[in-house]
């Protein structure tokens, strides 16, 4: 590792540990927990997984609004599973280097930030009182391997995949003013602290791509494409739709049909899918994945 690498990350970490000081949030305290809920979707009524189909015609306005609310919490759930899948890995990172450097120190301020996230997509879901859209067996055990087997390549580009996604979804909502007060302020914290967590990773993957090799490169392919996979069939949770009297079958088998749901789905990866091309991280035959996740 040259010295000037070393630098360029350090100096990155140092700006990112200002930026931390200067613009982070508490939610438990930065969120009124107790204000009443409006009668606001629970996210953009356009990216909600069914807008468009012929199920979505059938229900009453107010069935709408609260299948939002159950989407935006399953979304937030799978971000909840994933962020501490990330805590294990960044702390076995960690625990691997010097401690007294900056890009280690915010390896851990970042492990600080995600505890805090998914306390906060927690305490969401529960005062909008709907189920705990948990993954599925299989898919809590594959993140169980994940976090195990995952590092260096896999493990940035999984972080940015599943970041970035949500980071283009709560972008969007927290501007939407049709949208429910608590979800767009915790939607304002993630994507105020997660922009940090995107340029960590991005900047790390620069620098470690360039240093694999061909099996490394094509384990990161693999790796990162099923995760990205999962995490894009495990969005909505199928018992989502039973909150509006709709078989959860039913209701899945339309979400994934529709034009409009696969159209967000690419519009949530637009960004990075060419970042990950570029750094070579998408190609060859995992590419599959990709698309077959409506992702590229």
């Amino acid at each position: 590792m040259s010295v000037k690498t070393v630098n360029d990350r350090e100096a990155t970490a140092e700006r990112l540990l200002r930026s931390s000081l200067d613009h982070s949030y508490e939610p438990s305290i930065d969120i009124d927990w107790d204000a009443p809920l409006t009668d606001g979707w629970g996210l953009t009524p356009e990216r909600v997984s069914l807008y468009g189909t012929e199920l979505w015609d059938q229900l009453t306005e107010e069935q709408r609004r609260t299948l939002s609310i159950h989407e935006v919490c399953s979304i937030a759930r799978i971000g909840l599973w994933f962020e501490m899948i990330l805590m294990q890995m960044l702390l076995r990172y960690a625990y691997d280097r010097d401690p007294r450097r900056q890009h280690i120190q915010y390896a851990l301020v970042e492990i600080a930030d995600e505890c805090r996230h998914s306390i906060m997509f927690a305490k969401m879901t529960e005062r909008y009182g709907v189920p705990d859209y948990a993954p599925g067996r299989i898919t809590h055990e594959l993140g169980r391997l994940f976090k195990t087997i995952g590092y260096g390549p896999a493990m940035f580009a999984g972080t940015l995949f599943v970041e970035e996604i949500l980071d283009q979804l709560q972008r969007e909502t927290m501007r939407d003013e049709r949208v429910q007060p608590l979800t767009r302020m915790v939607n304002k914290i993630h994507v105020t602290e997660e922009a940090r967590h995107v340029r960590y990773a991005r900047e790390e993957l620069m620098r470690i791509m360039p240093k694999t090799n061909a099996a490394q490169r094509s384990i990161a392919r693999y790796l990162s494409g099923r995760i990205a996979y999962i995490v894009a069939r495990n969005l909505i949770h199928p018992e989502v739709y039973r909150s509006v009297g709709i078989d959860p079958k039913v209701g899945r088998k339309a979400a994934l049909a529709n034009p409009n749901y696969q159209e967000t789905l690419r519009w949530s990866a637009r960004k990075l899918v060419p970042f990950l091309r570029e750094q070579g991280i998408i190609g060859g035959p995992s590419e599959i994945f990709w698309r077959k996740a409506h992702l590229a």
